[in-house]
């Protein structure tokens, strides 16, 4: 799609105040495809004041109203799905078949699933004698990152709309033209002006007066565990509640009596999967000692079978973060069995699929969040050694467990200290609270959780 030049506030396409501009790049080819305006703290202001004044009538609409709005949200996604995919793989550098079903496919399901949660949810109940009401928390500065880019919207704005709130978007300014493409889908879709808005920025600028701005009740943000901290520091200072999904170290423990072929392979494609810039991504494979040389082996030729595959990392300065890390994972004693700092292409910002071996627990790759597709295989000597490695970082956000017996893994995934735990190989569910513990945020997005995020509590009694 082509950039707009403008900002979306009060369901119109209007100028941003200032001149400066944010260069979209394809991280494919390095060409910039686009420009969209660098919005400033104006902006944001122009943009909560629209949905301030938009609140109290989208407050009030029925249920059932603010239902049909999201499933014709739905609908226009599902029917300018491949022109979306297009943009974010132009955008992204995702291969054009990913970002069709996942990035996509995705964003839509989670659509139509607060489509029909805000038609059935009880915003009223009764609780012995008084009357309990679910009311929407009101303006939402939504601040979301490149690497899943319509998803993240989705996954914010809609049980945002869904609980009755109207919402102000500052999206990732490595991925603008996505949520343009979003705004466009939201006018389509009927929703009354002032309910999305839509500013485009940079994080230090745009984000950070959407977090401070005074009259957000609500910031929900996606991000970088450190940016996570300080907009939660700007909100706190307001008594503001956050909503925060940061970052994550994700630990797949393959236990001894799991099919070891299935769940290595499974594991590497689950790092792989988004050039590796997924939070919830299995980074660190806990493999015991007896089995730890074959599934060495077998995850480096796995690794090996993505080289063409994968796209690229999002930016420059997100290739380079990735080889800072591999080059620290060599110079503290990792053993590299596949891919390494070597780019495999002259142009773009490509990572070959890396793997380490003889990863001890203390080390930076297997502590820090790369957002690369580079895995850590560690060892362990028994159960009670792979759950404290498991647990070992600051991290809680997912994870897996492989075992021959599910009761197996199910005991061991409730002692890890993570908010979602995949049981060989369990699929991704769109109604499942997704969230994590630690340092990996504050708070639950999907479903009947992800709801929640955006009501407070009123109760009458009588």
């Amino acid at each position: 799609m082509k950039a707009q030049q403008a900002l979306y506030i009060d369901g119109v396409w209007c100028p941003a105040e200032g001149r400066d501009t944010i260069d979209v790049v394809n991280p494919v080819d390095e060409q910039v495809i686009g420009q969209v305006p660098a919005g400033n703290a104006e902006d944001v202001d122009h943009a909560v004041r629209a949905a301030r004044a938009a609140l109290p009538a989208w407050a009030a609409t029925p249920p059932a109203e603010r239902a049909a709005r999201l499933a014709a949200l739905r609908d226009v996604l599902v029917a300018r799905k491949d022109e979306i995919a297009g943009t974010i793989t132009a955008e992204l550098g995702s291969p054009l078949a990913f970002s069709q079903a996942v990035h996509m496919g995705t964003p839509i399901a989670v659509a139509g699933s607060y489509a029909e949660l805000a038609a059935t949810y009880a915003f009223e109940e009764k609780v012995g004698n008084s009357t309990v009401y679910h009311e929407p928390i009101g303006v939402v500065g939504a601040i979301t990152p490149w690497n899943y880019p319509l998803h993240q919207i989705v996954a914010k704005v809609a049980p945002a709309l869904a609980a009755g709130c109207t919402v102000v978007l500052k999206p990732a300014e490595d991925t603008p033209l996505t949520a343009q493409a979003f705004a466009q889908a939201v006018h389509e879709a009927g929703v009354p002006a002032g309910v999305f808005n839509l500013v485009t920025g940079l994080g230090p600028v745009a984000g950070q007066a959407l977090a401070g701005h005074p009259d957000v009740d609500l910031v929900s943000f996606t991000g970088s565990t450190a940016v996570g901290s300080r907009i939660a520091a700007t909100a706190g200072a307001a008594v503001k509640k956050v909503a925060l999904e940061l970052g994550g170290k994700s630990a797949n423990v393959i236990l001894p009596s799991a099919d070891l072929a299935r769940a290595v392979n499974v594991g590497v494609a689950n790092v792989m999967s988004n050039s590796g810039q997924t939070c919830s991504a299995w980074t660190r494979m806990l493999v015991h000692t007896a089995q730890y040389d074959a599934a060495v082996e077998l995850a480096a030729r796995a690794a090996a079978k993505y080289g063409d595959r994968i796209g690229p990392v999002v930016n420059a300065r997100q290739r380079d973060r990735v080889r800072g890390y591999i080059e620290k994972g060599l110079a503290e004693g990792a053993r590299l069995v596949a891919g390494g700092v070597e780019p495999p292409s002259e142009r773009g910002y490509f990572i070959s699929p890396t793997v380490f071996a003889d990863v001890t627990p203390e080390m930076t790759v297997a502590q820090e969040e790369i957002f690369g597709p580079v895995l850590s295989i560690l060892r362990y000597e028994d159960e009670e050694d792979a759950l404290h490695i498991a647990n070992g970082t600051v991290y809680g956000l997912a994870g897996a467990v492989w075992a021959g017996d599910e009761t197996e893994a199910v005991a061991f995934a409730r002692r890890m200290e993570t908010g979602q735990v995949d049981i060989n190989g369990g699929r991704f569910n769109p109604l499942a609270p997704f969230g994590g513990y630690k340092q990996s945020g504050v708070g639950r997005e999907l479903g009947v959780h992800g709801l929640t995020e955006y009501l407070q509590t009123k109760s009458l009694q009588f």
